[in-house]
């Protein structure tokens, strides 16, 4: 194997990229026309574009894998150009990734047939494996404890299930295809979601259900094979801390199994894969209930995203043991030489705001500042996050000698890490670092939803709060105070006569403060230039009396009622780019991101986002009547209603799809549709109103 095609982009194309290279392996690196500003090529030893399909805009290039009728349309999934590629560069090997073609059964079969290496599991183990049915029969005779499972459609159920069930995608994973459903009769809506989101994610709309654990914990083995009849595991990851199926942080070992339970699904997974001839790297997933009880899952026919945990406790580079497989040699090491060593634990970055229901970001990253180890990403300061695949930034991880010492250089670098322009996840993860239950391992599938608070993910103590807001109003008016041409001159809040400070009012979700400076003697220079780049600070402190509250209001007589605010004494300076608040005497290092009124800023102690109101009156949007916008561009899926019906609050109107999720589109409150403004599979844009309603008057709730 001397050059490998990577088929993939992101974190992972890059991760590859990068054991390839140590081997003596150069690199093809491919790109989707959106993708043409991706910063992944930069990694690769050659580049090539994979282009648009015939009369493909570029906004529909590259993004999808599958339309509803399982054909692929997206050019990552395009086997042709990617073979044409391989061969134009001389590549004699391709790896997948994970995404896209990664167990795709029928593609890798065509890659082999054209001269390639396909680094990964057999045609025949993704088959096989690859369907979620087929896998489980296979499982249960090879011996692994599981549940029972029935093909379904939305008009073909089972009458003797009993709730909760699972409903989940036939092919593919990652989350996608699956739905919770407590209530038997909204069993036939998931059923066609989930129908619908696993034919444009994998080209394959069968789904089945089965039970559904509510309370356990997703455990996983590693496993590897060969083509000399060998099969390994290299121990198991617990992740069963998810949002919307999809996992957020992954560890290794199990923080809260036994070694029994652990040796049996150990031994269960390194069974079932000999049972199936397994080659190459694969992941066997289980549900360990509260009393013990192992429910087997399905096989991932793939390398992980989190296989950076297995990594750390391990010693092993699993990208070079996939690619030696692939050249025909045997594994490395027999299953007595692997040993476990101290504890690993992933975070996964993505671009989704936890408070809002994981609503996915979209927009590009102004700042991009991350650890400097320990991290997987393929983004920089400029890169974009597209509506068109997944909402990963990055892979923070660290390993210890023992749990607490690997939480603790996540913290560490969590306090190093600013990104701005998207939302992200990183305040959730750092609130799931300090919260109790975490911290004794008790992290079970229902972990976000009985730990709600930490989707909400403000700093704990009032101290840090305030302190954080003062840091963004002294970070805004430093940057005002540069880019002002006209009078940038002057000192801050300068006035002929101050009978006050400089007041503005400020809100970070549902809080909202006022803020009053009483500025001293302003250091006028700030890392803020006007070119946008930092700069040093200069020889003095700016020195400030702060007030936090609501100020004081005229009486009825006009003289202003009691002040009972209390003034901090504040002194800021900037220290390089990291602006430096001392308040009443106690320091914070904060690192700041100013986009206008939009202030991020960041210490070890916590994080928020601050943004300061208009000084001008908006007018109130839900008084001017329409309907539900679209809250980022995407496909419109399904359309549940027509002109002239009448909704309650909460009722599904319209179904979109976006970032490889289904959006529900809902009523506010009871309405008359006036007008349907999409049709499925219209495109739509961020803010286009997509159902007109008119209040339903007199409507008793």
């Amino acid at each position: 194997m001397r050059r490998l095609l990577i088929a993939n982009r992101g974190e992972i194309a890059v991760r590859i990229a990068r054991t390839a290279q140590l081997m003596g392996i150069e690199t093809i690196g491919v790109y989707s026309e959106p993708d043409r500003k991706a910063s992944h090529v930069d990694h690769m030893d050659r580049v090539f574009a994979l282009g648009t399909l015939d009369g493909a805009s570029d906004q529909h290039a590259g993004p999808a894998s599958g339309d509803a009728s399982g054909a692929t349309i997206g050019s990552y999934t395009d086997v042709d150009k990617l073979i044409e590629i391989a061969l134009r560069s001389g590549a004699d090997a391709i790896h997948p990734g994970y995404g896209f073609l990664a167990e795709n059964a029928a593609a890798a079969q065509r890659f082999i047939d054209a001269g390639l290496i396909w680094v990964g599991p057999t045609p025949a183990n993704i088959a096989l494996l690859g369907d979620k049915l087929a896998a489980k029969n296979a499982a249960i005779e090879a011996g692994v404890p599981t549940t029972r499972s029935v093909r379904v459609t939305p008009d073909e159920l089972p009458d003797d299930l009993t709730a909760p069930v699972l409903v989940k995608a036939a092919a593919g994973g990652g989350g996608r295809g699956m739905r919770v459903v407590h209530d038997l009769a909204e069993l036939s809506e998931a059923v066609a979601s989930a129908s619908r989101e696993a034919a444009a994610n994998f080209g394959d709309p069968t789904v089945f259900v089965e039970p559904y654990i509510e309370r356990g914990r997703h455990v996983e083995v590693q496993i590897f094979g060969d083509a000399h009849g060998n099969v390994v595991h290299l121990g198991e990851r617990e992740c069963s801390i998810q949002r919307r199926n999809q996992k957020v942080i992954e560890e290794s070992p199990s923080p809260g199994i036994d070694d029994e339970t652990r040796q049996a699904l150990l031994a269960g997974a390194v069974a079932l894969g000999r049972a199936v001839g397994y080659q190459n790297a694969g992941t066997v997933e289980f549900i360990v209930g509260v009393d013990g009880t192992i429910t087997f899952l399905e096989v991932n026919t793939r390398l992980q995203v989190e296989h950076r945990v297995t990594e750390m406790v391990t010693l092993v580079d699993l990208v070079r043991w996939q690619i030696e497989v692939a050249r025909g040699e045997p594994l490395p090491l027999e299953q007595d030489e692997i040993e476990i060593y101290g504890h690993g634990i992933e975070l996964r970055v993505v671009a989704e705001n936890p408070a809002a229901g994981w609503m996915p970001s979209t927009g590009t990253i102004r700042v991009l500042n991350l650890p400097t180890a320990g991290v997987d990403t393929a983004l920089r300061a400029g890169s974009s996050v597209s509506v068109h695949y997944d909402s990963l930034i990055a892979k923070i991880y660290a390993s210890g000698d023992d749990r607490n010492e690997a939480i603790g250089d996540l913290r560490s670098a969590l306090a190093q890490t600013l990104i701005d322009g998207v939302e992200t996840n990183l305040a959730m993860l750092g609130a799931v670092l300090e919260e109790p239950d975490f911290l004794a391992g008790k992290t079970l599938t229902s972990y976000l939803d009985d730990h709600p608070e930490v989707s909400q993910a403000l700093p704990a103590d009032s101290e840090t709060r305030d302190a954080l807001l003062i840091g963004a109003a002294l970070a805004r008016r430093a940057n005002d105070r540069a880019v002002d041409g006209a009078l940038g001159f002057a000192p801050a809040n300068w006035r002929n006569l101050r009978t006050q400070g400089e007041r503005s009012t400020w809100n970070s979700g549902d809080i909202v403060q006022m803020v009053e400076i009483m500025p001293g003697a302003a250091n006028p220079l700030s890392p803020f230039g006007s070119s946008g780049s930092s700069g040093s600070s200069g020889p003095d402190d700016a020195h400030d009396r702060v007030a936090l509250g609501p100020w004081p209001a005229p009486l009825d007589s006009g003289a202003l009622g009691v002040d009972e605010r209390i003034w901090r004494d504040v002194v800021s300076f900037w220290d390089g780019d990291t602006l430096i608040v001392i308040v009443d005497g106690r320091r914070w290092a904060m690192t700041v991101a100013v986009d206008g009124r939009r202030v991020l800023v960041r210490s070890r102690t916590g994080s928020m986002t601050w943004t300061a109101t208009s000084e001008f009156v908006q007018p109130d949007v839900s008084l001017t009547g329409g309907g539900p916008i679209c809250p980022l561009p995407g496909t419109v899926l399904a359309v549940d209603v027509t002109e002239g019906d009448t909704v309650e609050a909460d009722q599904v109107l319209m179904v979109v799809e976006a970032m490889k999720m289904e959006h529900r589109i809902t009523a506010a409150a009871p309405s008359i549709v006036t007008e349907v403004h999409f049709v499925v599979g219209d495109r739509v844009d961020s803010g286009d109103l997509l159902v007109s309603l008119e209040p339903l008057t007199g409507h008793a709730e």
